[in-house]
């Protein structure tokens, strides 16, 4: 059990997504172990015992969102929503603890919210998640923590402004430091088209660590697929990308065979993309900047929508990129992206992420999924600096 803790502890360091010396875990083995920063170890074992699961996560993120977030809901709110894909299916909602809240018993405080929910905000502490059965369950919910909250602390930036002291500051530190450069070079992929079954796993396992490794995905969503010999070579549901070997299905085209029960849920929507566009290769991610502006739609407020992941059918585009509503399955993802991917190589469903895809091999699917995701960026901030410029302004008229 502490041979886990210390790879997803090397996880979320790989990440970057939480202060290094902030860092703890605690899972019941034979018996209760934890490992990490003592006081957050200590309060990881306490609300263990409290709870009926196996593990338990606790970091304070690199980036002070979070703590943001929780500053600025209303008193009477307890939770944050976000509005991305992850949250609306696997997290529902992100239960708030203020400081204040946590009582001279924090520990049960805490395990009250995490017995009904996969992770939570505490002000002061950060991110605590659960795994019911496993260490990688509760680093899965963290990191989907982690990516829910980035993405709605952008939103609400983006449409509110700053509102509290260090906030400036923080998001320039954000902005200039922590994002990295975002580029394909230095990785190697083969040339296609490949059919050598070997290979293909092997191109398909290095890709999908390369999707993890440059931030295209985060935890174990996204999927990864390849074409060959009537055969669709497809991540397994569930799978983290970067650990791929021995999680990858070959399922035959023509749905004739169960082999698929395993396979990534999107299996409908990547048959149906190679079916129209006949390309060999389709990586999806969850790039953030990408998210964040799918759902930056100017019809708000005067359109009749009411449920945009599901409902909408319009195709806008953004940055020549088409943008399409879609639930996970058959009847959304599965519906909107193939008709309209083979336009540009890429396509974002709203709120939830990138398709790409390539004619033989995943250079081009990756480079695709790259360019997306900096073409997002870079529009993120210009709007940003277009709107603080202007929220200045008025500042100044009204003084």
């Amino acid at each position: 059990m502490l041979d886990q803790i210390k790879k997803y502890t090397d996880k979320i360091l790989a990440d970057r997504s939480a202060q290094a010396d902030r860092i703890a875990f605690a899972a019941q083995d034979d018996s209760l172990l934890s490992a990490g920063d003592p006081q957050l170890a200590q309060l990881c074992q306490d609300t263990l015992t409290r709870l009926n699961c196996l593990a338990l996560v606790a970091a304070s993120p690199s980036l002070p969102f979070a703590d943001f977030l929780v500053k600025r809901a209303a008193p009477e709110e307890h939770e944050i929503i976000p509005r991305d894909t992850e949250t609306r299916t696997f997290l529902h909602d992100i239960p708030i603890i203020r400081m204040e809240e946590l009582g001279n018993a924090p520990a049960t405080t805490i395990a009250n919210l995490l017995g009904s929910r996969k992770g939570i905000i505490v002000a002061g502490i950060g991110i605590i998640a659960s795994g019911a059965l496993t260490v990688e369950q509760a680093y899965i919910n963290w990191s989907s923590v982690f990516h829910s909250t980035f993405i709605k602390y952008l939103e609400d930036v983006l449409s509110e402004g700053f509102r509290f002291p260090g906030e400036a500051e923080a998001f320039e530190q954000f902005r200039h430091h922590w994002l990295l450069p975002l580029t394909a070079e230095g990785l190697e992929f083969r040339n296609g088209p490949i059919d050598d079954k070997a290979e293909i796993l092997d191109e398909i396992t290095r890709v999908g660590r390369y999707t993890v490794q440059r931030g295209l995905v985060d935890s174990f969503f996204g999927n990864i697929s390849y074409q060959s010999n009537n055969l669709i070579y497809i991540s397994q549901t569930a799978s983290s990308l970067d650990e791929l070997a021995g999680c990858i299905d070959p399922v035959p085209f023509e749905n004739y065979s169960t082999v698929g029960i395993t396979a990534s849920s999107e299996l409908v929507a990547h048959r149906r993309i190679f079916e129209i566009t006949g390309f060999r290769a389709i990586l999806h991610g969850h790039p953030r900047f990408a998210v964040v502006m799918s759902m930056q739609c100017e019809e708000k407020g005067h359109c009749q929508v009411s449920d945009c992941w599901k409902e909408c059918s319009k195709v806008r585009p953004l940055g020549g990129t088409p943008v399409v509503a879609g639930e996970i399955g058959a009847g959304g993802i599965a519906k909107n992206v193939p008709p309209v991917i083979d336009r540009t190589g890429s396509a974002i469903v709203y709120g939830h992420g990138v398709f790409s895809i390539g004619r033989q091999g995943f250079a081009e699917a990756f480079r695709s999924l790259v360019n997306v995701e900096n073409w997002c960026r870079q529009e993120y901030f210009r709007r940003f600096d277009e709107s603080r410029k202007h929220r200045i302004e008025i500042s100044e008229d009204q003084s």
